[in-house]
Parts: structure tokens; sequence; C-alpha cells
């Protein structure tokens, strides 16, 4: 027979902390009971109504087996092991112990503090839902759950993390989704031995297979809808608690140049809109170093009469053409960054610093030129056409920006060359990156650049090798 001050104390003495709450208490009849419980993230409605008012009617030499009748917890687990109840107590569980017994019972009681569901800050849409995943990964299962009703639909819980014991949700389609994909990522996942895994983004890099690589090899998708869509397409979701990004696997890099938006309106204009997102962040990468190479090496390129204007711009400037669009971006980049992390009422004055007393004095003393502050200015804002390739598009603009001042536009060309050699040979869970365009496959086509209306998006992307190829049957009249 097991003391209960014997149990309390063996989990108190792992979990030091004030805020772990021993309660004790007595049936009318006499049987001592104690649960223990996290003080904040811990349901007490739900501990007083579903233990403590039920266990009042024990009777004093009732049985373990009695005791778990009369719990009216619908998350009730039989457990023995310390390990497990100082897990659960951490995780906003209740462990109950009852007087002589060395087995416990461990109760539901989590309410962890959470934000309402609410449409995300960077997919925002004007036609389709708008609702958007947040921190807690229970409603982001169901807000999956919610659209994806099939029987097939599989939900692995996995915990990472040896001291953040973070929940991770698997999510995919059986039948669906390639033989041996889930189960792969799963291990990938349970071999990792991290102390704190806060958000998501630590779960990519675990996945990914060239983690020092410029490009991503995980989707990421804040939107419910969008998440279900590249599931049932054959993918494998995975969400994190704590994170309002899902994850999802394999990955394309034609994904981020689709928008939600593209599945709501006119595949007229959808496609458009696509040809235009990658236009913006060729743009975008290109237009400062085939300025700068332009007026170092080949100046000829520039139509005469916009020769004449920049000519008359940049005449008495103290800094060279590259200095002086390394100078430009260079500032772009910390107005950018000091925007984000300042105050939101000093946003303004920072607007105004920016535009007002560094770029109009900059201009007026000599120091920068205006086709250069337009230039750069235009370039930021392709780069944002597709909000999920900022980070790596700002990044290769500064690699471009320097190739094209040192060597000029041959090295710039040299460059592209090389940029599509290395998309070509790079892999996400043997899906090329560049697909369907490298290897073509030409069935792929018509979800890539182009929006083909749903008819004739009949069968899964063949590149994502589901077991269930077709995914609209009938209407072939249409």
């Amino acid at each position: 027979m097991t003391k209960l001050e014997d149990n309390i104390k063996a989990v108190k003495d792992i979990l030091i902390s004030e805020d772990i709450l021993v309660f004790e208490f007595k049936s009318l009849e006499g049987k001592k009971f104690a649960i223990i419980y996290a003080d904040e993230i811990a349901n007490k409605f739900l501990l007083g109504e579903l233990v403590i008012k039920p266990l009042r009617e024990v009777k004093k030499d009732a049985p373990l087996e009695e005791v778990k009748l009369l719990l009216a917890s619908p998350e009730l687990k039989d457990g023995s092991k310390t390990e497990d109840a100082v897990s659960a107590i951490s995780n906003g569980d209740g462990v109950l112990f009852v007087d002589g017994e060395s087995d416990f019972f461990i109760i539901g009681l989590k309410a962890p503090p959470t934000r309402a569901v609410a449409e995300p800050p960077t997919q925002v849409a004007v036609k389709g839902p708008r609702e958007g995943f947040i921190e807690d990964i229970k409603t982001n299962v169901a807000l999956v759950r919610k659209r994806l009703k099939s029987k097939d639909l599989v939900i692995k819980n996995l915990t990472s993390g040896e001291r953040s014991d973070t929940m991770i949700a698997l999510v995919y389609i059986e039948g669906v989704c390639p033989k041996g994909l889930a189960e792969r990522i799963q291990r990938e996942i349970e071999e990792n031995t991290i102390d704190f895994i806060p958000d998501s983004s630590y779960v990519s890099q675990f996945i990914e297979k060239r983690p020092r690589s410029i490009f991503k090899s995980c989707g990421t998708a804040e939107k419910p809808d969008i998440f279900c869509a590249k599931v049932s397409e054959g993918r494998v979701g995975i969400l994190v608690d704590g994170s309002p990004i899902a994850l999802t696997v394999p990955y394309m890099l034609v994904e981020d140049f689709q928008s939600v938006e593209d599945y709501y309106t006119c595949s007229y204009r959808s496609t458009t809109l696509r040809v235009l997102r990658l236009l913006a962040v060729g743009v975008g990468i290109l237009l400062p170093a085939l300025y700068i190479s332009a007026q170092l090496f080949k100046i000829q390129i520039i139509p005469f009469k916009l020769l004449l204007k920049i000519s008359s711009s940049v005449a008495g400037l103290a800094l060279s053409p590259s200095v002086e669009m390394f100078l430009t971006l260079f500032v772009l980049e910390v107005l950018t960054e000091a925007s984000i992390r300042m105050p939101k009422y000093v946003g303004l004055a920072l607007s105004v610093v920016g535009a007002l007393v560094l770029g109009d004095t900059a201009v007026k003393a000599g120091i920068i030129s205006t086709p250069a502050i337009i230039i750069i200015a235009f370039s930021a804002i392709c780069l944002y056409a597709v909000p999920a390739l900022v980070e790596t598009s700002a990044t290769f603009r500064w690699i471009f920006l320097i190739v094209g001042g040192s060597i000029g536009p041959f090295g710039a060309v040299l460059l592209v060359a090389y940029l599509i050699c290395y998309l070509v040979s790079e892999q996400s869970y043997g899906v090329p990156l560049v697909a369907p365009f490298a290897p073509l496959i030409m069935s792929d086509l018509f979800d890539a650049m182009v929006k083909a209306n749903m008819f004739t998006l009949k069968n899964r992307p063949t590149v994502l090798k589901s077991k269930e190829k077709v995914r609209l049957k009938g209407n072939e009249n249409k």
C-alpha cells in the first residue's frame, strides 16, 4: 500500500515550481484523494465538476476501479510511472492520486490561454474563407476536421522537444498520401533531440534535406482551406502547438506564386496574376543589379532619352554608382527592419524621417540620385508581390547587386544560369523543386503558372505520386 503523501512527494521532488498546486480532499466517508495540477493552464471549474463532486460519494473501502467509474471526464487515462504524471501535469492535465494506491489517473483539464480565430495577416483574401490558424494545436486540428470530414483522414499526435514537450500533429489522407512519406517524416521528427521547440520553423529545419540551402523545402500555410487543399492533393501536413503557421511536405516552388484567391476567381484572371507575380519577383531581384551594370559596363543598353535623364540626375554625385546603390539599399533594409520592430506610435514619425529627411535631403545634397531611390523602392514593392519568398528574394537581390556591380551584365547572366541549374537539382522528398517545369510534366502544367478551370484538373498532380490519382470523377462532357 502506498501512502498519499509518498505519491505527492515523488511528484513535487521533480516539479519544484510554486505554481504546481496540490489539492487534497476526502469523500464523505473519509477516503483520501489528492490532485496535482498546474495553476495557470488547468481548468478549475472542470476539476470541481468532473472530479471533486463525483468523488464525494466514494466509500472508504472502494477499489480503484470503482473510483474510475465515478470520474466524469471524457479524457481519462491510467498511469503508474512518476514520469507520466510529471509530463501530464506540465501539459495542463490533472493527476489524481488515491490513498493506498500506487497507480493514478490522468484527467484532461487543459485550458491554456488562446486567441480567437482570425484572418492571418500575410494571406489576406478578398474572396473565400477568412479563418486562419492560431497558436493552439487543438483549435487548428478542429479547423482541419471542419473541412476534411473524410473517414480516411489520419492525424498522428507526436511530441518533440526534451524540455518543451511540444505537441505535433501529422495530417494526411490514407490512400492519397504516397506510401511511406508520413512514416519517414514521423521518424525524422522523433529522432531530433532539441530541448525547446517554440515554432514550426524549428520542425521544418529538422525535416529539410538540405538545411543550408537558401531555398526552403517545406511549404507553409496560415489558412485551413489552403492547408486542406494541399493535404487532399497527397501532401503531409504538420501542425505544431504554439505556431499559427502549418507546414506541408513535399514542397514545390510554384506553390508560392499561387494565391488563395486563384481558386475562387476566374481562371484567366488567376493566370494573369500568377505571371505578374513571377515577373515582379524577377524585376525585384534583377533591376538594381542591371541598373548598376548598365551604368558601369554597358551604358548603350539604356535608351538614349532615358540615358539623358539619368545623366542629368547623377551629374555631380560624389559617390560611384555601385556605392550609391549599396547605400540606398542599405538604408531601405534598415528602415524596413526598424519599422517592423518599432512601437506603432513611432512608425509614422519613422516614415516621415525616412521619406523626407533621408530621401529628399540626400537627393538635394547630391549624395543619392533620384533614379536610385526609384529603382530600390520599386524593387522592394515587387518582392512583396510574393510574400512567402521575400527572405530568399531579398538575399538574392544583394548577391546580384554585388555581381552586377563588379563583373557587369555578363556576371549577372552567369549567376542566373547557375541559379537555374541549382534549382533544377533541388528536391523535396523526391519531388523536384521546380516541377512541373523540370522535369516537364504536361498534365501538371494546367495548375502551375497557368490556372485552368476545375473540370480540366480532374487528376491530382502527377509529380506528388499520390496513390489515388483521380480527384474529379464524371463530368466528362465538360
